[in-house]
Protein backbone atom coordinates (compact mmCIF):
# COMPACT_ATOMS: atom_id res chain seq x y z
CA UNK A 1 0.00 0.00 0.00
CA UNK A 2 1.20 3.47 -0.81
CA UNK A 3 1.53 6.49 1.45
CA UNK A 4 -1.03 9.00 0.20
CA UNK A 5 0.93 11.82 1.83
CA UNK A 6 3.93 10.96 -0.34
CA UNK A 7 1.72 11.08 -3.43
CA UNK A 8 0.38 14.51 -2.42
CA UNK A 9 3.93 15.78 -1.89
CA UNK A 10 5.25 14.54 -5.26
CA UNK A 11 2.51 13.47 -7.70
CA UNK A 12 4.80 13.75 -10.73
CA UNK A 13 7.42 11.53 -9.09
CA UNK A 14 4.72 8.99 -8.19
CA UNK A 15 3.54 8.81 -11.80
CA UNK A 16 7.11 8.63 -13.07
CA UNK A 17 7.71 5.55 -10.90
CA UNK A 18 4.56 3.92 -12.25
CA UNK A 19 5.64 4.70 -15.81
CA UNK A 20 8.87 2.74 -15.22
CA UNK A 21 6.69 -0.33 -14.69
CA UNK A 22 4.52 0.40 -17.72
CA UNK A 23 1.61 1.62 -15.58
CA UNK A 24 -0.56 4.63 -16.50
CA UNK A 25 -0.51 7.86 -14.52
CA UNK A 26 -3.01 7.98 -11.65
CA UNK A 27 -1.83 10.79 -9.38
CA UNK A 28 -4.18 13.52 -10.57
CA UNK A 29 -7.23 11.25 -10.47
CA UNK A 30 -6.32 10.14 -6.95
CA UNK A 31 -5.68 13.69 -5.81
CA UNK A 32 -9.11 14.74 -7.07
CA UNK A 33 -10.75 11.88 -5.16
CA UNK A 34 -8.67 12.80 -2.12
CA UNK A 35 -9.73 16.46 -2.40
CA UNK A 36 -13.40 15.52 -2.56
CA UNK A 37 -13.08 13.11 0.35
CA UNK A 38 -11.35 15.69 2.53
CA UNK A 39 -14.00 18.25 1.61
CA UNK A 40 -16.74 15.82 2.64
CA UNK A 41 -14.94 15.06 5.90
CA UNK A 42 -14.48 18.77 6.64
CA UNK A 43 -18.15 19.49 5.97
CA UNK A 44 -19.08 16.55 8.20
CA UNK A 45 -16.90 17.84 11.04
CA UNK A 46 -18.43 21.30 10.72
CA UNK A 47 -21.94 19.86 10.88
CA UNK A 48 -21.02 17.74 13.88
CA UNK A 49 -19.70 20.82 15.67
CA UNK A 50 -22.81 22.82 14.70
CA UNK A 51 -25.08 20.00 15.92
CA UNK A 52 -23.36 19.94 19.30
CA UNK A 53 -23.72 23.70 19.61
CA UNK A 54 -27.42 23.54 18.68
CA UNK A 55 -28.00 20.74 21.18
CA UNK A 56 -26.60 22.93 23.94
CA UNK A 57 -28.81 25.82 22.82
CA UNK A 58 -31.90 23.59 22.76
CA UNK A 59 -31.15 22.46 26.30
CA UNK A 60 -30.87 26.04 27.49
CA UNK A 61 -34.08 27.05 25.71
CA UNK A 62 -36.04 24.16 27.20
CA UNK A 63 -34.91 25.12 30.68
CA UNK A 64 -36.11 28.67 30.13
CA UNK A 65 -39.37 27.52 28.51
CA UNK A 66 -38.53 29.07 25.13
CA UNK A 67 -39.67 27.52 21.83
CA UNK A 68 -36.86 25.35 20.43
CA UNK A 69 -38.78 23.76 17.54
CA UNK A 70 -36.82 25.63 14.84
CA UNK A 71 -33.50 24.45 16.25
CA UNK A 72 -34.84 20.91 16.63
CA UNK A 73 -35.78 20.92 12.94
CA UNK A 74 -32.26 22.07 12.10
CA UNK A 75 -30.80 19.17 14.13
CA UNK A 76 -33.01 16.69 12.29
CA UNK A 77 -31.97 18.14 8.95
CA UNK A 78 -28.30 18.07 9.99
CA UNK A 79 -28.56 14.40 10.90
CA UNK A 80 -29.67 13.46 7.39
CA UNK A 81 -26.97 15.62 5.81
CA UNK A 82 -24.31 14.09 8.11
CA UNK A 83 -25.32 10.60 7.01
CA UNK A 84 -25.01 11.67 3.37
CA UNK A 85 -21.56 13.17 3.97
CA UNK A 86 -20.36 10.10 5.85
CA UNK A 87 -21.54 7.84 3.03
CA UNK A 88 -19.84 10.13 0.51
CA UNK A 89 -16.55 10.15 2.44
CA UNK A 90 -16.62 6.36 2.89
CA UNK A 91 -17.33 5.83 -0.82
CA UNK A 92 -14.47 8.10 -1.87
CA UNK A 93 -12.15 6.45 0.63
CA UNK A 94 -13.06 3.07 -0.84
CA UNK A 95 -12.31 4.32 -4.36
CA UNK A 96 -8.92 5.64 -3.25
CA UNK A 97 -8.04 2.47 -1.40
CA UNK A 98 -9.27 0.29 -4.26
CA UNK A 99 -6.94 2.12 -6.65
CA UNK A 100 -3.93 2.20 -4.32
CA UNK A 101 -4.10 -1.50 -3.44
CA UNK A 102 -3.82 -2.44 -7.12
CA UNK A 103 -0.76 -0.28 -7.77
CA UNK A 104 2.71 -1.89 -7.60
CA UNK A 105 5.40 -0.74 -5.19
CA UNK A 106 7.64 2.17 -6.07
CA UNK A 107 10.98 1.03 -7.43
CA UNK A 108 14.36 1.74 -5.91
CA UNK A 109 16.42 4.21 -7.94
CA UNK A 110 19.05 1.53 -8.62
CA UNK A 111 16.58 -0.73 -10.48
CA UNK A 112 17.54 -0.67 -14.18
CA UNK A 113 15.10 0.27 -16.92
CA UNK A 114 13.66 -2.47 -19.08
CA UNK A 115 10.44 -4.21 -20.02
CA UNK A 116 11.23 -7.84 -19.26
CA UNK A 117 13.85 -10.36 -18.09
CA UNK A 118 16.04 -9.59 -21.10
CA UNK A 119 16.95 -6.27 -19.47
CA UNK A 120 18.00 -7.78 -16.12
CA UNK A 121 21.60 -6.98 -15.14
CA UNK A 122 24.15 -9.54 -14.00
CA UNK A 123 25.78 -8.39 -10.76
CA UNK A 124 28.26 -11.23 -10.45
CA UNK A 125 28.80 -14.90 -11.24
CA UNK A 126 30.14 -17.53 -8.89
CA UNK A 127 31.61 -20.80 -10.13
CA UNK A 128 32.29 -22.07 -13.61
CA UNK A 129 29.89 -24.43 -15.38
CA UNK A 130 31.30 -27.94 -15.48
CA UNK A 131 32.55 -29.34 -18.77
CA UNK A 132 31.14 -32.80 -19.36
CA UNK A 133 32.81 -35.57 -21.32
CA UNK A 134 29.31 -36.67 -22.33
CA UNK A 135 26.05 -34.97 -23.27
CA UNK A 136 24.44 -33.99 -19.95
CA UNK A 137 20.81 -34.96 -19.53
CA UNK A 138 17.96 -32.99 -18.02
CA UNK A 139 16.74 -33.84 -14.54
CA UNK A 140 13.56 -35.61 -15.63
CA UNK A 141 15.54 -37.86 -17.98
CA UNK A 142 17.88 -38.76 -15.12
CA UNK A 143 15.09 -39.20 -12.58
CA UNK A 144 12.93 -41.39 -14.78
CA UNK A 145 15.90 -43.56 -15.80
CA UNK A 146 16.69 -44.05 -12.09
CA UNK A 147 13.09 -45.09 -11.48
CA UNK A 148 12.79 -42.45 -8.75
CA UNK A 149 10.90 -39.61 -10.49
CA UNK A 150 7.36 -40.57 -11.47
CA UNK A 151 5.28 -38.07 -13.40
CA UNK A 152 2.82 -40.64 -14.74
CA UNK A 153 1.58 -41.70 -11.32
CA UNK A 154 1.42 -38.08 -10.17
CA UNK A 155 -0.67 -37.22 -13.22
CA UNK A 156 -3.13 -40.01 -12.44
CA UNK A 157 -3.35 -38.82 -8.85
CA UNK A 158 -3.48 -35.07 -9.33
CA UNK A 159 -3.14 -34.01 -12.96
CA UNK A 160 -0.36 -32.09 -14.68
CA UNK A 161 2.48 -30.27 -12.86
CA UNK A 162 2.90 -32.76 -10.03
CA UNK A 163 5.56 -35.38 -9.34
CA UNK A 164 6.08 -38.43 -7.15
CA UNK A 165 9.66 -38.84 -5.89
CA UNK A 166 10.82 -42.22 -4.67
CA UNK A 167 13.70 -43.78 -2.82
CA UNK A 168 16.96 -41.91 -2.69
CA UNK A 169 15.71 -38.96 -4.74
CA UNK A 170 12.92 -38.43 -2.21
CA UNK A 171 15.55 -38.60 0.50
CA UNK A 172 17.77 -36.16 -1.40
CA UNK A 173 14.94 -33.63 -1.55
CA UNK A 174 14.39 -34.03 2.21
CA UNK A 175 18.15 -33.71 2.79
CA UNK A 176 18.27 -30.44 0.88
CA UNK A 177 15.50 -28.90 2.98
CA UNK A 178 17.14 -29.99 6.23
CA UNK A 179 20.54 -28.76 5.10
CA UNK A 180 19.14 -25.33 4.20
CA UNK A 181 17.31 -24.99 7.52
CA UNK A 182 20.41 -26.01 9.48
CA UNK A 183 22.52 -23.47 7.58
CA UNK A 184 20.11 -20.58 8.02
CA UNK A 185 19.46 -21.27 11.70
CA UNK A 186 22.96 -22.35 12.68
CA UNK A 187 25.07 -19.86 10.72
CA UNK A 188 22.77 -17.13 9.41
CA UNK A 189 20.80 -16.22 12.53
CA UNK A 190 17.29 -17.09 11.37
CA UNK A 191 14.69 -18.52 13.75
CA UNK A 192 13.13 -21.75 12.47
CA UNK A 193 9.37 -21.45 12.29
CA UNK A 194 6.70 -24.01 11.40
CA UNK A 195 3.76 -22.23 9.76
CA UNK A 196 0.23 -23.09 8.60
CA UNK A 197 -0.18 -23.67 4.87
CA UNK A 198 -3.76 -22.39 5.04
CA UNK A 199 -4.24 -18.67 5.68
CA UNK A 200 -7.09 -16.15 5.65
CA UNK A 201 -7.81 -13.20 3.37
CA UNK A 202 -6.11 -10.74 5.72
CA UNK A 203 -2.79 -12.59 5.60
CA UNK A 204 -2.86 -12.77 1.80
CA UNK A 205 -3.90 -9.12 1.45
CA UNK A 206 -1.28 -7.88 3.89
CA UNK A 207 1.51 -9.57 1.94
CA UNK A 208 0.23 -8.09 -1.37
CA UNK A 209 -1.07 -11.39 -2.80
CA UNK A 210 -4.65 -10.10 -2.89
CA UNK A 211 -6.42 -8.86 -4.84
CA UNK A 212 -3.78 -8.81 -7.60
CA UNK A 213 -2.82 -12.50 -7.59
CA UNK A 214 -6.02 -14.28 -6.57
CA UNK A 215 -6.01 -16.26 -9.83
CA UNK A 216 -2.52 -17.58 -9.12
CA UNK A 217 -3.43 -19.16 -5.78
CA UNK A 218 -5.64 -22.04 -4.68
CA UNK A 219 -8.64 -21.30 -2.45
CA UNK A 220 -10.51 -23.76 -0.28
CA UNK A 221 -14.29 -24.00 -0.08
CA UNK A 222 -14.29 -22.36 3.36
CA UNK A 223 -12.57 -19.25 1.97
CA UNK A 224 -9.00 -19.86 3.10
CA UNK A 225 -5.95 -19.91 0.83
CA UNK A 226 -3.17 -22.43 0.29
CA UNK A 227 0.01 -20.42 0.69
CA UNK A 228 2.01 -19.63 -2.47
CA UNK A 229 5.07 -19.24 -0.22
CA UNK A 230 5.82 -19.23 3.50
CA UNK A 231 6.47 -15.50 3.08
CA UNK A 232 2.74 -15.04 3.66
CA UNK A 233 2.38 -16.51 7.18
CA UNK A 234 5.89 -15.47 8.26
CA UNK A 235 5.43 -11.83 7.31
CA UNK A 236 1.79 -11.65 8.37
CA UNK A 237 2.76 -12.95 11.83
CA UNK A 238 3.57 -9.34 12.80
CA UNK A 239 0.42 -7.81 11.30
CA UNK A 240 -1.30 -5.29 13.53
CA UNK A 241 1.57 -5.20 16.03
CA UNK A 242 3.86 -2.48 17.33
CA UNK A 243 7.17 -4.26 17.89
CA UNK A 244 9.82 -3.03 20.32
CA UNK A 245 12.59 -1.49 18.25
CA UNK A 246 15.11 -3.47 20.30
CA UNK A 247 13.88 -6.78 18.84
CA UNK A 248 14.66 -5.76 15.26
CA UNK A 249 15.82 -7.11 12.95
CA UNK A 250 13.66 -10.18 13.34
CA UNK A 251 14.73 -13.01 11.04
CA UNK A 252 12.45 -16.00 10.42
CA UNK A 253 12.85 -19.09 8.22
CA UNK A 254 10.45 -21.89 7.33
CA UNK A 255 10.42 -25.00 5.19
CA UNK A 256 6.93 -25.49 3.82
CA UNK A 257 4.88 -26.87 1.01
CA UNK A 258 3.86 -24.13 -1.41
CA UNK A 259 0.97 -24.09 -3.87
CA UNK A 260 0.55 -22.09 -7.07
CA UNK A 261 -1.99 -22.40 -9.82
CA UNK A 262 0.59 -21.26 -12.40
CA UNK A 263 -2.09 -19.24 -14.17
CA UNK A 264 -0.68 -17.89 -17.41
CA UNK A 265 2.12 -20.47 -17.48
CA UNK A 266 0.54 -22.73 -20.10
CA UNK A 267 3.21 -24.17 -22.37
CA UNK A 268 6.09 -23.10 -20.11
CA UNK A 269 8.35 -25.76 -18.57
CA UNK A 270 5.77 -28.49 -19.03
CA UNK A 271 8.38 -31.25 -18.73
CA UNK A 272 9.88 -32.04 -15.36
CA UNK A 273 9.81 -30.38 -11.94
CA UNK A 274 10.74 -26.81 -12.76
CA UNK A 275 7.20 -25.38 -12.61
CA UNK A 276 4.89 -27.29 -10.27
CA UNK A 277 1.55 -26.68 -8.59
CA UNK A 278 3.00 -28.03 -5.31
CA UNK A 279 6.62 -27.73 -4.20
CA UNK A 280 8.87 -27.38 -1.17
CA UNK A 281 10.67 -24.14 -0.41
CA UNK A 282 12.78 -22.72 2.38
CA UNK A 283 11.70 -19.12 2.85
CA UNK A 284 13.54 -16.36 4.71
CA UNK A 285 11.73 -13.28 6.03
CA UNK A 286 13.25 -10.25 7.76
CA UNK A 287 11.39 -7.56 9.69
CA UNK A 288 13.61 -4.53 10.21
CA UNK A 289 13.84 -0.76 10.41
CA UNK A 290 13.93 1.58 7.39
CA UNK A 291 17.54 2.49 8.18
CA UNK A 292 18.70 -1.13 8.03
CA UNK A 293 16.58 -2.56 5.22
CA UNK A 294 19.07 -2.05 2.37
CA UNK A 295 21.85 -3.76 4.33
CA UNK A 296 19.41 -6.53 5.30
CA UNK A 297 18.58 -7.07 1.63
CA UNK A 298 22.23 -7.65 0.82
CA UNK A 299 22.65 -9.88 3.85
CA UNK A 300 19.62 -12.01 2.94
CA UNK A 301 20.83 -12.44 -0.63
CA UNK A 302 24.23 -13.55 0.64
CA UNK A 303 22.52 -16.13 2.88
CA UNK A 304 20.83 -17.60 -0.19
CA UNK A 305 24.09 -17.54 -2.15
CA UNK A 306 25.82 -19.48 0.63
CA UNK A 307 23.54 -22.45 0.00
CA UNK A 308 24.62 -22.66 -3.63
CA UNK A 309 28.27 -22.12 -2.77
CA UNK A 310 28.28 -24.92 -0.21
CA UNK A 311 26.56 -27.20 -2.72
CA UNK A 312 29.12 -26.27 -5.36
CA UNK A 313 26.51 -25.16 -7.91
CA UNK A 314 27.49 -22.34 -10.32
CA UNK A 315 25.16 -19.37 -10.08
CA UNK A 316 24.84 -15.75 -10.99
CA UNK A 317 23.14 -12.86 -9.21
CA UNK A 318 20.80 -10.78 -11.33
CA UNK A 319 19.37 -7.35 -10.51
CA UNK A 320 15.87 -7.36 -11.95
CA UNK A 321 14.84 -4.53 -14.23
CA UNK A 322 11.74 -2.38 -13.77
CA UNK A 323 9.50 -4.53 -15.95
CA UNK A 324 10.53 -7.80 -14.29
CA UNK A 325 10.40 -6.67 -10.65
CA UNK A 326 7.49 -8.18 -8.76
CA UNK A 327 4.37 -6.25 -7.77
CA UNK A 328 5.26 -5.80 -4.08
CA UNK A 329 9.03 -5.42 -4.44
CA UNK A 330 11.02 -2.20 -4.52
CA UNK A 331 14.12 -4.11 -5.58
CA UNK A 332 14.87 -7.77 -6.27
CA UNK A 333 17.95 -9.90 -6.72
CA UNK A 334 17.39 -13.23 -8.47
CA UNK A 335 19.87 -16.07 -8.13
CA UNK A 336 20.08 -18.23 -11.22
CA UNK A 337 21.66 -21.67 -11.09
CA UNK A 338 23.37 -23.23 -14.08
CA UNK A 339 21.47 -26.25 -15.40
CA UNK A 340 23.75 -28.17 -17.78
CA UNK A 341 20.92 -30.37 -19.06
CA UNK A 342 19.08 -27.26 -20.27
CA UNK A 343 22.29 -25.38 -21.00
CA UNK A 344 20.71 -22.39 -19.31
CA UNK A 345 20.67 -20.27 -16.17
CA UNK A 346 17.39 -20.71 -14.29
CA UNK A 347 16.00 -18.85 -11.30
CA UNK A 348 16.42 -20.68 -8.01
CA UNK A 349 15.90 -17.80 -5.56
CA UNK A 350 14.40 -14.32 -5.43
CA UNK A 351 15.33 -11.95 -2.60
CA UNK A 352 13.24 -8.80 -2.40
CA UNK A 353 12.82 -5.75 -0.22
CA UNK A 354 9.27 -4.39 -0.10
CA UNK A 355 10.25 -1.42 2.11
CA UNK A 356 7.06 -0.38 3.99
CA UNK A 357 4.68 -1.50 1.19
CA UNK A 358 3.48 -4.64 2.99
CA UNK A 359 3.71 -3.06 6.43
CA UNK A 360 1.20 -0.37 5.47
CA UNK A 361 -1.23 -2.98 4.16
CA UNK A 362 -1.09 -5.00 7.40
CA UNK A 363 -0.36 -2.14 9.82
CA UNK A 364 2.91 -3.62 11.13
CA UNK A 365 4.93 -1.09 13.09
CA UNK A 366 7.78 -0.74 15.57
CA UNK A 367 8.55 1.78 18.27
CA UNK A 368 11.43 4.08 17.42
CA UNK A 369 14.11 5.22 19.87
CA UNK A 370 11.99 8.35 20.39
CA UNK A 371 9.04 6.16 21.37
CA UNK A 372 7.00 6.88 18.25
CA UNK A 373 5.38 4.10 16.17
CA UNK A 374 6.66 3.78 12.59
CA UNK A 375 6.14 1.24 9.85
CA UNK A 376 8.63 -1.62 9.68
CA UNK A 377 10.33 -2.71 6.47
CA UNK A 378 9.79 -6.30 5.33
CA UNK A 379 12.00 -8.49 3.16
CA UNK A 380 11.60 -12.00 1.79
CA UNK A 381 13.81 -14.45 -0.05
CA UNK A 382 14.02 -18.07 -1.12
CA UNK A 383 16.71 -19.88 0.70
CA UNK A 384 16.19 -21.89 -1.59
CA UNK A 385 13.41 -23.43 -3.67
CA UNK A 386 14.03 -27.07 -2.74
CA UNK A 387 12.69 -28.70 -5.89
CA UNK A 388 14.72 -26.44 -8.16
CA UNK A 389 17.79 -27.05 -6.05
CA UNK A 390 17.21 -30.79 -6.45
CA UNK A 391 17.14 -30.22 -10.22
CA UNK A 392 20.41 -28.26 -10.04
CA UNK A 393 22.13 -30.95 -7.94
CA UNK A 394 20.97 -33.74 -10.25
CA UNK A 395 22.10 -32.02 -13.42
CA UNK A 396 25.40 -30.66 -12.12
CA UNK A 397 26.40 -33.87 -10.30
CA UNK A 398 25.27 -36.39 -12.92
CA UNK A 399 27.64 -39.11 -14.09
CA UNK A 400 28.01 -40.70 -17.49
CA UNK A 401 26.17 -43.86 -16.37
CA UNK A 402 23.15 -41.86 -15.20
CA UNK A 403 24.02 -42.00 -11.52
CA UNK A 404 24.18 -38.86 -9.37
CA UNK A 405 27.05 -38.06 -7.03
CA UNK A 406 25.83 -36.67 -3.71
CA UNK A 407 27.51 -33.34 -2.79
CA UNK A 408 29.76 -33.63 0.26
CA UNK A 409 27.63 -31.34 2.45
CA UNK A 410 24.55 -33.51 1.91
CA UNK A 411 26.11 -36.88 2.70
CA UNK A 412 25.51 -36.65 6.46
CA UNK A 413 21.81 -36.11 5.67
CA UNK A 414 21.83 -39.08 3.29
CA UNK A 415 23.16 -41.62 5.77
CA UNK A 416 26.57 -41.54 4.13
CA UNK A 417 25.31 -42.36 0.62
CA UNK A 418 27.83 -41.01 -1.90
CA UNK A 419 26.21 -41.95 -5.19
CA UNK A 420 22.55 -42.41 -6.15
CA UNK A 421 22.14 -45.30 -8.55
CA UNK A 422 19.23 -47.17 -10.07
CA UNK A 423 17.96 -49.90 -7.77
Amino acid sequence: MHDLRALRADPDGFDADLKRRGEPAVAQALLLLDHDRRAAETALQELQARRKQISREIGAMRKSGADSSALEAEVASAKGRMEELQTRADDLDGQIRGTLERLPNRLDASVPEGADENANVEVHQNGTPREFAFAPREHFELGEALGMMDFETASRLSGARFVVLRGQLARLERALGQFMLDLHTGENGYEETAVPVLVNNEAMYGTDKLPKFADQSFRTEDGRWLIPTAEVPLTASVAGQILPGTMLPRRLVALSSCFRSEAGAAGRDTRGMLRQHQFQKVEMVSITTPEESDAEHERMTRCAEMVLEKLGIPYRRMLLCAGDTGFGAAKTFDLEAWLPGQKAWREISSCSTTRDFQARRMNARYRTAEGKPAFVHTLNGSGLAVGRTLIAVMENYQDADGSITVPDVLRPYMGGIEVIRAA
